[in-house]
């Protein structure tokens, strides 16, 4: 599995620093929409994501983890396994992006 961790990271999509700005700025009204508990990342938590990126394009997502460097870690990780970027995050809050294919409703900035 830690091959197909590192093969996953170097295929996570690339936010410019302006593009993370705006995308934290329209997610500041949102909620979270998914909860990592203690447990970690479990396949559940990666469909619901990939759910609720597909409807919505930006979410939140609590992370409660007790370290920053593993709450960060575990964004990260999620957010490639749901093809999404890491847009920010400020304490136990994550802000993932993934563009839809169809009808995007989010016009980022060049």
């Amino acid at each position: 599995m830690e091959g197909s961790r590192e093969a996953a990271l170097r295929f996570c999509p690339m936010l410019s620093a302006k593009q993370r700005q705006f995308l934290r700025g329209l997610a500041h009204a949102l909620s979270p929409v998914v909860r990592v508990g203690r447990g970690g990342l479990t396949p559940s938590v990666i469909d619901e994501t990939r759910t609720s990126l597909l409807a919505h394009e930006l979410i939140k997502v609590r992370i409660e983890a007790e370290e920053a460097p593993m709450r960060r870690a575990l964004a990260e990780e999620l957010a490639c396994a749901a093809d999404a970027d890491v847009a920010g995050a400020i304490g136990k809050l994550a802000i993932l992006y993934r563009r839809r294919d169809e009808k995007p409703k989010i016009k980022l900035p060049a």
